[in-house]
């Protein structure tokens, strides 16, 4: 049997429309019933109608566990994964798969997290495209208040910091193409660190359960089902880098085969080629599997 992965894109990834498809399911149903109930506003009405709404960290992040989730339920139906990884906010909806915490709470945290990750404003992310490495991890080397976000793949990558600082940084690498990031703060760098330590005080109050699959976390894309550990490495993800091109390397190393992005677009999968070309990349976007 083919060894497979699942992987979760995060913010960035959401279209208006996703998740539409759903909704005579008696199960998302259900979830978008209970969603309501816990955020105090609809999931279906902001993806239905809502553009502006839907690109705003506050209801992007919840939006996407939800549609990310019911799909996953959807397709546990017809299979299991041998392990699972998210980009970011993805992250919650693989510990929900993996069994770490039930649906309500995992939406909890993540409402807890785009609040107060909303609320972090002054910064700046913007991606490089084809870039030369060595130039870029001088210039942030010799840069205060700019980091290395998202190492999404050898030929992709985020910066986070202050305007000025990534300004700078953009200004001094030669890359193909450098495209700041409609986002309201800059995330993943020590510029959330409050909103961070308020984060930790939350997680800590949530019992995680050990893992019944392998995840690979962003700040330590090595598999583990230990509860501890996922909590550990949950709670230093949101000022730590997301290592996606490692993630990557490491579905290989640890004998996956077949990897499958769940959720709105393709993300995931395009990063994760130009990573390593020997894995089969599947996206489930909707309820009709395509490939």
């Amino acid at each position: 049997m083919t060894k497979t992965a699942w992987v979760f894109p995060g913010q960035g990834s959401q279209a208006l429309g996703m998740g539409m498809d759903l909704l005579d399911l008696p199960l998302a149903k259900d979830r978008f019933a209970t969603a309501e109930d816990i955020l105090g506003w609809s999931v279906i009405e902001i993806c239905k109608n809502d553009e502006d709404k839907l690109s705003r960290t506050l209801y992007t992040q919840p939006c996407l566990y939800v549609i990310e989730t019911i799909l996953a339920d959807f397709l546990r139906e017809k299979e299991q994964p041998s392990l699972v990884a998210g980009h970011s906010l993805g992250e919650y909806s693989a510990l929900y798969v993996a069994g770490v915490f039930d649906w309500s709470i995992g939406l909890d945290l993540v409402k807890r997290r785009a609040e107060l990750m909303d609320s972090s404003a002054g910064g700046m992310m913007a991606a490089l495209i084809n870039f030369d490495l060595e130039q870029l991890e001088k210039v942030i080397a010799d840069t205060p208040n700019v980091v290395l976000a998202n190492d999404n793949s050898p030929l992709q990558v985020v910066i986070s910091g202050t305007p000025d600082a990534v300004q700078t940084v953009i200004s001094q690498v030669k890359a193909k193409r450098a495209l700041p990031l409609k986002v309201s703060g800059a995330f993943h760098s020590p510029l959330v660190a409050e909103a961070a330590a308020e984060f930790q005080e939350i997680l800590k109050m949530v019992k995680f359960k050990s893992a019944s699959v392998p995840v690979l976390s962003n700040v330590e894309p090595v598999p583990s089902v230990d509860a501890d550990v996922l909590k550990q490495r949950l709670m230093e993800q949101m000022t730590s880098s997301v290592r996606w091109r490692e993630t990557s390397l490491s579905l290989s190393a640890n004998g996956i085969e077949r990897v499958v992005e769940i959720g709105p677009g393709n993300v995931l999968t395009g990063l994760i080629k130009r990573t390593c070309r020997d894995l089969i990349l599947e996206n489930v976007n909707s309820i009709v599997v395509s490939s």
